[in-house]
Protein backbone atom coordinates (compact mmCIF):
# COMPACT_ATOMS: atom_id res chain seq x y z
CA UNK A 1 0.00 0.00 0.00
CA UNK A 2 1.40 3.41 -0.95
CA UNK A 3 1.72 6.33 1.45
CA UNK A 4 -1.08 8.14 -0.44
CA UNK A 5 -3.37 5.11 -0.02
CA UNK A 6 -2.56 4.99 3.70
CA UNK A 7 -3.32 8.70 4.08
CA UNK A 8 -6.55 8.37 2.10
CA UNK A 9 -7.62 5.46 4.32
CA UNK A 10 -6.68 7.41 7.44
CA UNK A 11 -8.68 10.43 6.28
CA UNK A 12 -11.66 8.18 5.49
CA UNK A 13 -11.52 6.73 9.01
CA UNK A 14 -11.20 10.20 10.57
CA UNK A 15 -14.22 11.33 8.58
CA UNK A 16 -16.21 8.27 9.67
CA UNK A 17 -15.26 8.93 13.30
CA UNK A 18 -16.46 12.53 13.22
CA UNK A 19 -19.60 11.56 11.30
CA UNK A 20 -20.33 8.98 14.01
CA UNK A 21 -19.77 11.52 16.78
CA UNK A 22 -22.07 13.94 14.97
CA UNK A 23 -24.73 11.26 14.57
CA UNK A 24 -24.59 10.25 18.24
CA UNK A 25 -24.86 13.87 19.37
CA UNK A 26 -27.74 14.72 17.03
CA UNK A 27 -30.16 12.03 18.29
CA UNK A 28 -30.23 8.91 20.41
CA UNK A 29 -29.05 5.84 18.48
CA UNK A 30 -31.61 3.29 17.36
CA UNK A 31 -31.31 -0.46 17.96
CA UNK A 32 -29.42 -1.08 14.69
CA UNK A 33 -26.79 1.55 15.47
CA UNK A 34 -26.48 0.29 19.04
CA UNK A 35 -25.92 -3.21 17.72
CA UNK A 36 -23.17 -1.97 15.41
CA UNK A 37 -21.54 0.01 18.20
CA UNK A 38 -21.62 -3.00 20.52
CA UNK A 39 -19.38 -4.86 18.04
CA UNK A 40 -16.61 -2.26 18.00
CA UNK A 41 -13.25 -3.49 19.15
CA UNK A 42 -10.57 -1.50 20.87
CA UNK A 43 -6.90 -1.71 21.64
CA UNK A 44 -4.47 -0.10 24.09
CA UNK A 45 -4.32 3.24 22.25
CA UNK A 46 -6.39 6.15 23.58
CA UNK A 47 -8.77 5.90 20.61
CA UNK A 48 -8.92 2.12 20.97
CA UNK A 49 -9.81 2.43 24.66
CA UNK A 50 -12.52 4.98 23.84
CA UNK A 51 -13.97 2.64 21.20
CA UNK A 52 -13.91 -0.21 23.71
CA UNK A 53 -15.76 1.92 26.26
CA UNK A 54 -18.37 2.84 23.65
CA UNK A 55 -18.84 -0.82 22.69
CA UNK A 56 -19.27 -1.80 26.33
CA UNK A 57 -21.75 1.03 26.93
CA UNK A 58 -23.72 0.01 23.83
CA UNK A 59 -23.86 -3.61 25.00
CA UNK A 60 -25.40 -2.52 28.33
CA UNK A 61 -27.84 0.03 26.85
CA UNK A 62 -31.33 -0.16 25.46
CA UNK A 63 -32.78 2.26 22.92
CA UNK A 64 -35.45 3.42 25.40
CA UNK A 65 -32.90 4.12 28.14
CA UNK A 66 -30.67 6.04 25.76
CA UNK A 67 -33.64 8.04 24.46
CA UNK A 68 -34.40 9.13 28.04
CA UNK A 69 -30.74 9.86 28.68
CA UNK A 70 -30.49 11.93 25.49
CA UNK A 71 -33.56 13.93 26.55
CA UNK A 72 -32.15 14.55 30.04
CA UNK A 73 -28.74 15.58 28.76
CA UNK A 74 -29.57 17.68 25.71
CA UNK A 75 -33.24 18.72 25.86
CA UNK A 76 -34.62 18.50 29.38
CA UNK A 77 -37.58 20.20 30.92
CA UNK A 78 -36.61 23.82 30.43
CA UNK A 79 -33.10 22.87 29.29
CA UNK A 80 -30.79 19.90 29.26
CA UNK A 81 -27.78 19.35 31.45
CA UNK A 82 -25.47 19.98 28.45
CA UNK A 83 -25.86 22.88 26.00
CA UNK A 84 -23.94 21.57 22.96
CA UNK A 85 -23.41 24.90 21.20
CA UNK A 86 -20.19 26.72 20.35
CA UNK A 87 -21.73 30.07 21.34
CA UNK A 88 -22.54 28.81 24.80
CA UNK A 89 -19.09 27.31 25.39
CA UNK A 90 -17.23 30.32 24.03
CA UNK A 91 -19.35 33.18 25.37
CA UNK A 92 -21.72 31.74 27.98
CA UNK A 93 -24.72 32.72 25.86
CA UNK A 94 -26.61 31.23 22.92
CA UNK A 95 -26.75 32.74 19.41
CA UNK A 96 -23.62 34.85 19.83
CA UNK A 97 -20.58 35.74 17.70
CA UNK A 98 -19.32 32.13 17.33
CA UNK A 99 -22.59 31.27 15.57
CA UNK A 100 -22.28 34.28 13.27
CA UNK A 101 -18.66 33.40 12.46
CA UNK A 102 -19.60 29.79 11.76
CA UNK A 103 -22.44 30.91 9.48
CA UNK A 104 -19.93 33.01 7.54
CA UNK A 105 -17.63 30.02 7.15
CA UNK A 106 -20.52 27.79 6.10
CA UNK A 107 -21.70 30.33 3.53
CA UNK A 108 -18.19 30.45 2.04
CA UNK A 109 -18.28 26.62 1.84
CA UNK A 110 -21.73 26.67 0.24
CA UNK A 111 -23.35 24.88 3.19
CA UNK A 112 -26.74 25.78 4.63
CA UNK A 113 -28.79 24.28 7.41
CA UNK A 114 -31.45 21.96 6.04
CA UNK A 115 -35.03 23.27 6.13
CA UNK A 116 -36.92 22.13 9.21
CA UNK A 117 -33.81 21.62 11.36
CA UNK A 118 -34.50 23.53 14.57
CA UNK A 119 -30.96 23.55 15.97
CA UNK A 120 -28.64 26.46 15.14
CA UNK A 121 -25.56 25.64 13.11
CA UNK A 122 -23.20 25.85 16.10
CA UNK A 123 -24.60 22.61 17.54
CA UNK A 124 -21.71 20.16 18.00
CA UNK A 125 -23.42 17.50 15.87
CA UNK A 126 -23.71 19.78 12.85
CA UNK A 127 -20.14 21.01 13.21
CA UNK A 128 -18.82 17.41 13.42
CA UNK A 129 -20.79 16.46 10.31
CA UNK A 130 -19.38 19.42 8.37
CA UNK A 131 -15.88 18.57 9.56
CA UNK A 132 -16.33 14.96 8.42
CA UNK A 133 -17.32 16.21 4.97
CA UNK A 134 -14.26 18.44 4.80
CA UNK A 135 -11.97 15.58 5.80
CA UNK A 136 -13.34 13.13 3.23
CA UNK A 137 -13.58 15.74 0.50
CA UNK A 138 -17.34 15.66 -0.03
CA UNK A 139 -17.18 19.34 0.93
CA UNK A 140 -14.46 21.47 -0.62
CA UNK A 141 -12.53 23.41 2.00
CA UNK A 142 -9.65 23.28 4.43
CA UNK A 143 -10.43 20.87 7.28
CA UNK A 144 -7.45 22.07 9.35
CA UNK A 145 -8.65 25.67 9.26
CA UNK A 146 -12.23 24.64 10.06
CA UNK A 147 -11.06 22.54 13.01
CA UNK A 148 -8.87 25.34 14.37
CA UNK A 149 -11.67 27.91 14.17
CA UNK A 150 -14.81 25.95 14.98
CA UNK A 151 -13.95 22.82 17.00
CA UNK A 152 -10.62 23.13 18.78
CA UNK A 153 -11.51 26.16 20.96
CA UNK A 154 -14.42 24.46 22.72
CA UNK A 155 -15.38 20.93 21.66
CA UNK A 156 -12.94 19.21 24.02
CA UNK A 157 -14.52 20.99 26.99
CA UNK A 158 -18.00 19.94 25.89
CA UNK A 159 -16.82 16.32 25.55
CA UNK A 160 -15.24 16.42 29.02
CA UNK A 161 -18.46 17.88 30.44
CA UNK A 162 -20.39 15.05 28.80
CA UNK A 163 -18.05 12.49 30.37
CA UNK A 164 -18.71 14.04 33.79
CA UNK A 165 -22.44 14.74 33.36
CA UNK A 166 -24.60 13.48 36.18
CA UNK A 167 -27.23 12.14 33.76
CA UNK A 168 -24.73 10.37 31.49
CA UNK A 169 -24.38 6.61 31.23
CA UNK A 170 -24.08 5.66 27.56
CA UNK A 171 -23.19 9.26 26.69
CA UNK A 172 -20.25 9.20 29.11
CA UNK A 173 -18.60 6.85 26.59
CA UNK A 174 -19.65 9.13 23.69
CA UNK A 175 -17.99 12.02 25.53
CA UNK A 176 -14.80 9.97 25.95
CA UNK A 177 -14.77 9.13 22.25
CA UNK A 178 -15.37 12.76 21.25
CA UNK A 179 -12.72 14.09 23.66
CA UNK A 180 -10.18 11.57 22.41
CA UNK A 181 -10.91 12.41 18.77
CA UNK A 182 -10.59 16.15 19.46
CA UNK A 183 -7.35 15.62 21.39
CA UNK A 184 -5.87 13.58 18.53
CA UNK A 185 -6.88 16.17 15.93
CA UNK A 186 -5.43 18.99 18.06
CA UNK A 187 -2.15 17.10 18.55
CA UNK A 188 -1.92 16.37 14.82
CA UNK A 189 -2.61 20.02 13.99
CA UNK A 190 0.28 21.07 16.23
CA UNK A 191 2.78 18.91 14.32
CA UNK A 192 5.07 20.70 11.87
CA UNK A 193 4.08 20.29 8.21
Amino acid sequence: MSEADTLDRLDAERARLFALIGRLLSAAPDAALLDGLSRLTGDASPLGRACGLLASAAQRATPDAIEREFFTLFIGVGRGEILPYASYYLTGFLHERPLAELRGTLAALGIRRAPGVPEPEDHIAFICEVYAGLIDGTTAGDPAEFFARHLKPWAGRLAADLEAAEGANFYRAVGALARTAIDIEAAAAALPN
